[in-house]
């Protein structure tokens, strides 16, 4: 969790450094309360959340609530893409989740934050009143991607309202990925929601100057060979001798996803176990890029679905970490 602490009252200051004392945060405030370790807010509320909401994934507003609506209101865009929103009265008496529960994690941080200042928590989502998990929640949890918003609000609405609704994984997580579900049912309708695991870590390298729409390609073809969600890919990772590729960083942009820079004297520790060139080794010093890169990236938990495909001067890495419940990257 990346907290920022948003308040405007020195009651707000002093609670929002009671909760600074037991979690990392940082804190901001008008001019009038400012001290050392507070963030100045210059030129109004929204002006300034517009300037930092893509910098953390929590914003707790020790405000009335009505400042923190009328501020997050320009901004709001879905729930899949919405910051966690909490307020809280200067007084500390209750904290409540305002905004993105359960993808965003406001009601988990809601819950945390509750205990530190003993604050009584306020949580409205329907699946959490009434002791039932929703969704989207199951998708945060395994740190995955849902396919579809609609259908997963739809079947969450089943779970909420006591109906039978079955979750089925593989018989180990770890290990298995089914291609196909075979269901039984005599029901004319069923709600179906699809959860994308985000674990695929995707290594590349290249030759100089190589145009981004065809690693573009490389990486889509790829993909499609394997029978992978392009939404299933977590990062992408090269070695730092090609930092400064246009190519590859347009690429990661492309995607949406953090490109992940490995040092040749990390890949020269393992580049024994792979596929070796030695054009590449007189060119930059290590023998492979792709595969190497994308091990050390993914933490090297997991497998490679193919260590290397080539094209035309690129080569692609694709390995599938493995998937665990509640994990943390």
């Amino acid at each position: 969790m990346k907290l920022a602490i948003i308040t405007v009252t020195e009651k707000g200051v002093e609670k929002a450094f009671f909760i600074k004392e037991k979690i990392e945060c940082d804190i901001f405030t008008i001019s009038k309360f400012m001290r050392e370790g507070t963030f100045l807010i210059e030129n109004g509320l929204q002006n300034f959340f517009e300037r930092i909401i893509s910098k953390y994934d929590t914003f707790l507003f020790i405000t009335a609530t009505g400042i923190a609506v009328r501020t997050i209101a320009p901004f709001i865009k879905s729930k899949d893409k919405d910051p966690a929103i909490l307020t809280m009265d200067e007084e500390g008496n209750f904290i409540i989740s305002l905004l993105s529960g359960h993808l965003g994690g406001a009601n988990e941080a809601t819950k945390i934050l509750s205990e530190i200042t003993k604050s009584i928590p306020v949580i409205s989502t329907a699946s959490d009143v009434s002791g039932k998990i929703a969704v989207d929640t199951i998708a945060m949890k395994i740190n995955g991607k849902l396919e579809s918003l609609e259908t997963a609000k739809k079947v969450t609405s089943l779970i909420v309202a006591g109906k039978e609704v079955n979750l089925k994984v593989p018989s180990n997580m770890e290990n298995e990925n089914p291609d196909g579900v075979i269901i039984i049912s005599n029901r004319k309708n069923i709600e179906i929601s699809k959860i994308i695991p985000q674990n695929i870590v995707v290594g590349i390298g290249c030759r100089k100057g190589k145009e981004k729409e065809k690693i573009i390609d490389a990486v889509k073809e790829s993909l499609d060979k394997l029978n992978i969600c392009e939404e299933s890919i977590r990062l992408f990772s090269t070695v730092d001798v090609k930092k400064d590729e246009i190519g590859i960083i347009e690429t990661a942009k492309f995607f949406d996803r953090e490109l992940r820079i490995i040092s040749c004297d990390e890949i020269k520790k393992i580049e024994d176990r792979f596929e070796k060139s030695e054009f590449v080794k007189k060119s930059i010093g290590i023998s492979s890029v792709s595969a190497p890169s994308a091990f050390i990236a993914s933490g090297r938990n997991g497998k490679f679905l193919v260590e290397k495909l080539k094209y035309d001067g690129i080569t692609i890495s694709i390995f599938e970490e493995e998937t665990k419940r509640d994990e943390k990257r």
